[in-house]
């Protein structure tokens, strides 16, 4: 952590040794959540296991490019952008709107850290979108799981309705495709390759944890 700082090839064998690793748990589908496994990881391994992959990126672009808009940012982390993944994704669905690509390489690391409220920290998020205003786009896709979680500091400097979280595209793309099948959720389980305390901490951010995840190997 964070995965946008990693190169290609530790994203593909992080993801691999992940995959392998639900696979043995008997999964029945796999979501990455994370913009930058979408982005790198996905089309390298998405035909090598016997459950459905739920792409965040490709599952959330053929929406995004039905959006009322012209002129769409996408900020995220340096691997994702490096990938451009979002603009070729947008491109097969409406060649129309130009997607501009912004890396914010220390995001992650100011919700991680819990430093969102920091005067530097604040500084890093104005920078990036003072980039992002000069292009002056109609939209910005928050395009990592974290940076919703700076939407305090993100709306300081440009109004709250200019953000896009693509995770609410994704959860009721996922909820609908669920419900078809009619699958249902029997239990939760969590797991970390690292520090399950410091885990349970970070996720307050977003989820209440009754116990502590459990320390695997992979």
């Amino acid at each position: 952590m964070p995965y946008g700082e990693k190169t290609e090839e530790q994203l593909i064998e992080f993801a691999d040794n992940i995959f392998k690793f639900f696979e043995k748990k008997n999964a029945k589908a796999v979501v990455i959540a994370c913009n930058t496994s979408s982005a790198v990881a996905y089309e390298k391994l998405k035909d090598n296991y016997n459950f459905k992959i739920y792409p965040i990126i490709q599952s959330v672009c053929s929406t995004l490019a039905q959006l009322d808009v012209k002129k769409l940012c996408v900020i995220a982390t340096p691997a994702t952008i490096k990938s451009h993944t979002y603009s070729k994704e947008i491109a097969k669905y409406n060649s129309e709107m130009e997607v501009i690509e912004i890396p914010a390489p220390n995001w992650v690391r100011i919700v991680e850290e819990h430093r969102i409220n920091q005067p530097q920290s604040i500084q890093q998020v104005k920078e990036i979108l003072e980039i992002a205003q000069s292009y002056s786009p109609d939209k910005i896709v928050l395009a990592c799981t974290h940076y919703p979680y700076l939407m305090d500091v993100l709306k300081k400097f440009m109004p709250e309705e200019k953000f896009i979280d693509p995770s609410v595209f994704f959860a009721q793309n996922i909820k609908k495709d669920l419900t078809v099948l009619n699958d249902k959720f029997e239990y939760e389980k969590f797991y970390v390759s690292a520090d399950p305390e410091n885990f349970k901490t970070a996720s307050e951010l977003f989820y209440k944890l009754t116990e502590l995840p459990e320390l695997i190997t992979l």
